[in-house]
């Protein structure tokens, strides 16, 4: 059985449809581009591709030549020489020092601000004047285009540090640098998605126009701004488009280099990302990268007022004129979480370290009369039901001798928790390692916290310790050699 199924009739526009705005072919690529590519990624992706994507061979001195990326070596080569002869050949005005100044972090911020923490990490909105502005100021670094460097700034973050990071800091800092960019790589970036990037107007603009951007923001900008600005064509295009253009690059690459090898980790050492204010310095405001990897779609490097980040603030000034908004900042609560994190392995370390008092479980129970007899041999006490042997200690206690020789073979744990003297964290300390029994009984009543030495009472633990118990061992043995 069959049903027919009654259809409007057809408009004349489907009956003659018009043409596509956009070739077939190239709708057909655009919508393939706009799929996110790490759709269908298995979840071992890392793994399974170092074993099954064969890398190319080593790099030798022979083979040098053909693994050499041409193109980039033309541009980190050609405009520092062209930038070396400059310098040599054309005085620098002060009007034109000033301007390459200015034009340096114009252009920086197109990377900062623009490639990295708007599209590689989406940490704010911008508004299409300021993205043009970020996209024209970017293209002005020549560092590609903005879909470039962000697919390979995601694998960067994705990947840290495997085979599959493109500027993985764990083959040395040369290579992370600007090693990356001359020599093909051995295996292809990790995938990344930027299927977002994709579907951005001004992204796509941008891609369409790089190559005519960047020779009008890279030289010709500088050059035109300095020649009818003060008259200083050569010294524009020597100084403010070549010179500054060098040291934009190597402010960015050392985002890859220098933020991974100097500094400390205060959020996490699992990575080699580090904070350090040189490299803020260097970047404008991109040295903080232990936070910026633990927390990248912050809109800030830096967190405190005090550090170097001009990135952040010209965000900040950008939502205040109305030209970005929703910027993303995580939870303090979970930056601290991270702080602490440190704090507690570094705390745990230098734990690790020192040497406690012994054991509760490990000491020996020693009855009454024993501990009386042996305190004839020696100098023994009683303090909190623990016994001591205060032998090397007699002459050296700061209050005298004879109020410990009066206590010795007698209970003084009156005297010590505050009856004579309420004695200091460190003399609790150092009591505690002068422990070589316990008393049958155990612990006197309401001394439990006391007993705990005060450098234990905070003891970081980790996770599979926690259950371990503190209690006296239930034997008990009186010879005198388990107290000697």
């Amino acid at each position: 059985m069959s049903t027919v199924v009654e259809t409007r009739p057809l408009s004349p526009s489907k009956v003659h449809p018009t043409p596509p705005l956009t070739p077939p072919l190239k709708m057909d690529k655009q919508l393939k581009e706009e799929v996110p590519i790490d759709m269908d990624i298995p979840d071992n992706y890392v793994a399974w591709t170092i074993k099954n994507q064969k890398p190319l061979p080593p790099v030798t001195w022979s083979s040098l030549y053909k693994e050499l990326n041409y193109l980039s070596l033309y541009v980190l080569t050609i405009t520092p020489a062209i930038a070396i002869w400059g310098a040599f050949h054309v005085k620098l005005r002060w009007e034109t020092a000033l301007w390459s100044v200015i034009y340096y972090f114009i252009t920086g911020l197109g990377i900062t601000a623009g490639y990295h923490r708007l599209w590689a990490h989406r940490s704010y909105n911008a508004s299409r004047p300021l993205q043009y502005a970020l996209a024209m100021a970017g293209s002005g670094a020549v560092e590609g285009s903005i879909k470039w460097w962000c697919r390979g700034h995601r694998a960067h973050h994705r990947y840290t540090d495997t085979e599959l990071d493109p500027y993985n800091a764990h083959r040395g800092f040369w290579w992370s640098h600007i090693g990356w960019m001359l020599i093909k790589p051995r295996r292809k970036p990790g995938v990344a998605d930027v299927s977002d990037l994709s579907k951005n107007e001004i992204v796509r603009w941008q891609h369409r126009w790089y190559v005519q951007l960047i020779i009008g923001m890279g030289f010709l900008v500088p050059t035109f701004v300095a020649g009818l600005g003060w008259g200083d064509w050569a010294g524009g295009f020597f100084y403010a488009g070549a010179a500054r253009l060098c040291f934009v690059h190597h402010s960015t690459f050392c985002v890859n280099s220098l933020a991974h090898w100097l500094g400390d980790t205060p959020f996490d050492d699992k990575h080699t990302p580090r904070d350090h204010v040189i490299t803020a310095l260097a970047t404008i405001g991109e040295g903080y990268h232990n936070f910026h990897h633990q927390f990248p779609m912050d809109y800030r490097n830096a967190i405190r007022w005090y550090q170097y980040d001009p990135t952040k603030w010209f965000i900040w000034v950008c939502q205040k004129l109305g030209l970005a908004s929703h910027l993303k900042v995580f939870p303090d609560n979970e930056v601290k979480k991270g702080q602490l994190t440190m704090q507690l392995k570094r705390l745990r370390e230098t734990q690790e370290g020192l040497v406690f008092a012994p054991d509760v479980n490990e000491l020996p129970i020693i009855s009454w009369e024993s501990f009386q007899e042996q305190s004839g041999k020696r100098a023994l006490v009683v303090i909190g039901g623990f016994i001591h042997d205060v032998s090397s200690f007699v002459e050296e206690h700061p209050g005298g001798r004879h109020l410990i020789a009066k206590n010795i073979g007698k209970d003084a744990t009156t005297a010590f928790f505050g009856g004579v003297y309420d004695h200091s964290n460190a003399a609790h300390n150092w009591l505690s390692m002068m422990r070589v029994g316990v008393l049958i009984g155990g612990t006197q009543h309401g001394l439990d916290d006391k007993n705990i030495p005060p450098s234990q009472r905070l003891r970081i633990a980790r996770y599979n310790e926690l259950g371990s118990g503190n209690a006296s061992s239930t034997a008990v043995e009186d010879s005198e050699g388990l107290l000697g």
